[in-house]
C-alpha cells in the first residue's frame, strides 16, 4: 500500500498513543502527511509510549511525509477549530480524518467508578459523553463541510465491539460508541453525492497501553498467536482495517462498519 496516500493530509484524533498513534503510523505509510493529536503536549507519556507529542511527530516524519502535532480537547469546539488553523498552516486542508479519540476513561482520569448503568457518576457520563460522541461531531463539523465544498475526502470513526451488544459494565460507554456507529450512518446518507466517503471501524480489545493499564487482562489472551481469535487483537490488526477504508481499494464503501474483534459479536445483524 506504500505510496497510495502521496499527496494526501490525515488528522488522526487521539493519535499520540495507543490505538491512533498505530493508525497515524500506517498511514504515514501510505504516504499521507500526517497531523497527530492528544489533548496536551505531555499526555502522550502516560502510560510509557513516548516523552511527548513532538516525540511522536519525529516518528512520523522519519517515514518519509511531513507532520504537525496539535492539542485540544475534541469536546471543546474552539480547541478543535484551533485545530484546524494549525493543521492547515502547517500542511494544508485535511483529505482523511480518523475520529480515534474517545475511549473509556472519566472525569477523574482513570475510568470510571462504578461504571455500571445506573451506578456511574453523573460527572463521568458527562466526560464520555464529550470525549467520544460530541468530540466526534465537533471534529466532523470543523473538518468535513470542506471536504463536502472540494467534493473529496474520507472520514473514518472509531467505534467499539461494545456498541453491538448489551453491557453493563462500561455501558455508558457502549452506548456513547453505538451512537458513533449511527451517526456514521447518518453522515454517510448526508453526504452520499458530495464526493466524502464514511465509514466506520468497531475494534474488539487489542492490546494498547492503556488497555493493559486500566483493566485486568487475561494473559492468555495476552500472549496467544494467530491463527486463534481467543486472544486480545495487536493494534496493528485494527490499524489495518483503517488503513483499508481510507485507501483506494475501499472506494465503493461508503456507510459500513467493520467489526475487527475476531467475532467477539458474531450474529446476525
Amino acid at each position: 500500500m506504500a505510496g497510495e496516500l502521496a499527496g494526501k493530509v490525515a488528522l488522526v484524533t487521539g493519535s499520540g498513543r495507543g490505538l491512533g498513534n498505530v493508525m497515524a503510523r500506517k498511514i504515514a505509510a501510505m504516504g499521507a502527511n500526517v497531523a497527530v493529536h492528544d489533548i496536551s503536549w505531555e499526555e502522550t507519556g502516560r502510560f510509557g509510549e513516548s516523552a511527548n507529542l513532538g516525540e511522536v511527530v519525529t516518528a512520523i516524519e522519519a517515514l518519509g511525509v511531513k507532520s504537525v502535532g496539535v492539542t485540544g480537547n475534541i469536546g471543546d469546539r474552539d480547541a478543535v477549530t484551533k485545530m484546524k488553523q494549525d493543521i492547515e498552516a502547517a500542511l494544508g486542508p485535511v483529505d482523511i480524518l480518523v475520529n480515534c479519540a474517545g475511549g473509556d476513561i472519566g472525569a477523574s482520569g482513570n475510568k470510571p467508578l462504578p461504571n455500571n448503568i445506573l451506578g456511574i457518576p453523573y460527572e463521568d457520563i458527562v466526560t464520555l459523553t464529550n470525549s467520544n460522541l460530541i468530540g466526534t461531531m465537533n471534529v466532523t463539523q470543523t473538518f468535513v463541510p470542506d471536504m463536502v465544498s472540494r467534493q473529496s475526502g474520507v472520514v473514518v470513526n472509531i467505534g467499539s465491539a461494545a456498541a453491538h451488544m448489551g453491557c453493563s459494565e462500561g455501558g455508558i460507554y457502549a452506548t456513547l460508541k453505538a451512537a458513533v456507529v449511527h451517526y456514521t450512518r447518518c453522515l454517510a446518507l448526508e453526504v452520499m453525492n458530495d464526493g466524502v466517503r464514511v465509514n466506520a471501524v468497531s475494534p474488539g480489545p487489542a492490546k494498547s497501553a492503556r488497555f493493559q493499564a486500566t483493566r485486568v487482562v487475561d494473559p492468555k489472551k495476552m500472549h496467544a498467536n494467530s491463527p486463534t481469535f481467543d486472544r486480545y487483537a495487536d493494534p496493528e490488526e485494527i490499524a489495518d482495517a483503517v488503513c483499508f477504508l481510507v485507501g483506494p481499494q475501499a472506494r465503493f464503501m461508503h456507510g459500513q462498519v467493520l467489526r475487527v474483534d475476531g467475532g467477539l459479536t458474531l450474529y446476525p445483524g
